[in-house]
C-alpha cells in the first residue's frame, strides 16, 4: 500500500492480504467474510473503501458480470485474460488467447480505431450446469 501512497492500517493491511491471497474474483460480501475470521470488527465502509482505493490505484480492477454484484480482481499490466461466466452458477473462467486478440487489434485498425482498453466477457452455460441440466432431464 506504501508503494501506491497509501496510508497503512491494520485493518487495511488485513483487507489487502485477504485480496491478494484470494484467487478468483471476489465481491465484497466474500472478502468480508474472509477478512472478519481474522477481525471480526472490520465493517462493510472499510472493506469497500480500501477495495475503492485499490481500484482507483490501479492495484485491482472492478468488474461486473451481470448478476448485480461487482466482483475485483487484482490487475496485472503484463498479462491480459478475457472471461468466460456461466448463467447458472455464475462461476467465472479466466482464458488468454492470442488469436482472439490478434482478431480485435486487426478489426479495431480496420476501422481506425485506437483501443486503450477493453474487456471480452462470454456468458453461457458451464460443463458443470449442462451435466446437472441433462441429469434433470432424464428424470423427467
Amino acid at each position: 500500500m506504501a508503494k501506491k501512497g497509501l496510508r497503512s492500517t491494520k485493518q487495511r493491511d488485513h483487507i489487502v492480504e485477504a485480496f491478494f491471497a484470494q484467487p478468483d474474483h471476489v465481491s465484497i460480501e466474500e472478502l468480508l467474510a474472509r477478512v472478519r475470521e481474522r477481525d471480526p470488527a472490520i465493517g462493510y465502509a472499510t472493506v469497500y473503501r480500501t477495495l475503492k482505493l485499490l481500484t482507483e490505484s490501479g492495484v485491482a480492477n472492478e468488474r461486473k458480470f451481470g448478476d448485480g454484484l461487482t466482483r475485483y480482481e487484482l490487475a496485472d499490466d503484463e498479462t491480459h485474460h478475457d472471461h468466460l461466466i456461466c448463467l447458472e452458477c455464475q462461476k467465472i473462467v479466466e482464458f488468454e488467447e492470442p488469436e482472439v486478440e490478434r482478431l480485435q487489434e486487426e478489426i479495431a485498425r480496420r476501422h481506425g480505431f485506437v483501443v486503450r482498453s477493453h474487456k471480452h466477457e462470454m456468458y453461457g452455460v458451464c460443463p458443470d450446469c449442462q451435466k446437472k441440466a441433462a441429469a434433470r432431464q432424464g428424470r423427467n
